[in-house]
């Protein structure tokens, strides 16, 4: 989702085509994820070894497509319709459930075919949706891979860096290298049904495609999530992304399915008490 500033005009989703399976499948280390980090000062390094963090948080990271239920009792059809958007997203649990952003996930009940580390193609649905802080949740069946592991505090000071991941569309997975601007944006945002009364605020050039995709910071913990990418009011990129705040992450989830006791500390936080630590 890309995000005009001042006007804040947000493009429509991309249609896009589920590719066909190949019917091989990558082990974890042969997944190969690009590393982006043209937002930052060139002098500037991760906190730690990056091939690391992304050996630690890849296992966690998914990329998604979105399609529309067939009409039920059609002889042939099976369940998956045609997809209409595609983005990214993680593993939060044991159970198969995912989060993603809600612009994603467009609907509850749409079907959702997801690639993990391994490779292997999932199925699942959309089981809920939060448009007004643009998050969803996707169950997914027999999923293989390791939930993130949630910071403790959904505050992080101004040039903390973090890195993200995701698949921009046509391209390859990728992990960017950021820091953070603030913790607050200082308005809402709404655009095509779907939106969020506040946002972290990411020095990071993130690309359509990676809209649900996690945000670690330096000790390879969640601390968000990208749901948009900043320009100016003539289309050109900024360099600079939205996320939703992990606290908010975590009430979402934890109001759907029974969450850990992290998720349920983390849900009881609020990033109100850590926009000073981000001027």
């Amino acid at each position: 989702m890309s995000i005009s500033v001042p006007r804040l005009i947000a493009a429509l989703p991309v249609l896009v085509v589920l590719a066909a399976c190949s019917g091989s499948q990558a082990s974890l280390e042969d997944r190969v994820i690009n590393v982006e980090s043209d937002a930052i000062p060139t002098s500037a390094s991760p906190t730690a070894d990056i091939s690391g963090l992304l050996r630690q948080t890849s296992p966690s990271y998914v990329t998604i497509t979105i399609a529309e239920s067939r009409r039920q009792g059609k002889p042939g059809d099976g369940d998956a319709g045609q997809a209409v958007t595609s983005g990214s997203g993680f593993i939060v649990d044991n159970s198969g459930h995912v989060l993603t952003a809600g612009h994603v996930a467009v609907k509850s009940g749409y079907n959702v075919t997801a690639r993990g580390a391994d490779g292997r193609l999932y199925s699942g649905k959309v089981i809920a949706i939060r448009p007004n802080n643009d998050m969803a949740l996707i169950a997914l069946k027999g999923l293989n891979g390791k939930p993130v592991e949630p910071a403790s505090s959904p505050c992080m000071a101004r040039g903390t860096q973090v890195f993200s991941l995701g698949k921009p569309h046509a391209q390859g997975d990728t992990a960017r290298i950021g820091q953070v601007e603030s913790m607050s944006f200082g308005r809402a945002v709404s655009y095509n049904g779907f939106g969020y009364p506040d946002a972290m605020v990411l020095r990071m050039n993130t690309k359509k495609g990676e809209s649900g995709g996690p945000v670690f910071n330096g000790s390879g913990q969640l601390t968000g999530m990208v749901v948009s990418t900043l320009s100016d009011g003539n289309g050109r990129p900024l360099n600079l992304a939205h996320a939703v705040p992990s606290s908010n992450l975590a009430d979402f989830l934890c109001s759907q399915v029974s969450c850990s006791a992290r998720w349920q500390s983390l849900a009881s936080q609020s990033t109100q008490s850590c926009r000073t630590s981000s001027s």
